[in-house]
């Protein structure tokens, strides 16, 4: 089962600049680890442990995994993941 992944500028490195990548997994978790097999160094960008980093935001099909079953929100062929570093800044 295949579902899009869409990868943010800094992270582009790891997947030899593509902005847009297929990967496989019953979960975002699962994404994850199938993304590792392939673009070494993404899991440790995206996770600490087990848990998504606090500064990066995983929506699958709009809608934020926080909001849903966190890393365990399931995912379907068809399915398209974004994943969105959050930015800081201000005045």
């Amino acid at each position: 089962m295949s579902v899009l992944v869409r990868i943010p500028t800094p992270l582009r490195s790891l997947t030899q600049g593509q902005a847009e990548v297929q990967g496989e997994g019953d979960s975002v978790q699962e994404l994850i680890e199938n993304l590792e097999g392939r673009y070494k160094g993404l899991k440790e960008r995206l996770c600490e442990g087990q848990d998504i980093r606090r500064f990066i935001n995983i929506y699958v099909n709009d809608e934020d995994i926080r909001f849903l079953q966190g890393p365990a929100t399931p995912l379907k062929a068809g399915d398209q993941v974004s994943i969105v570093p959050a930015i800081a800044g201000g005045r």
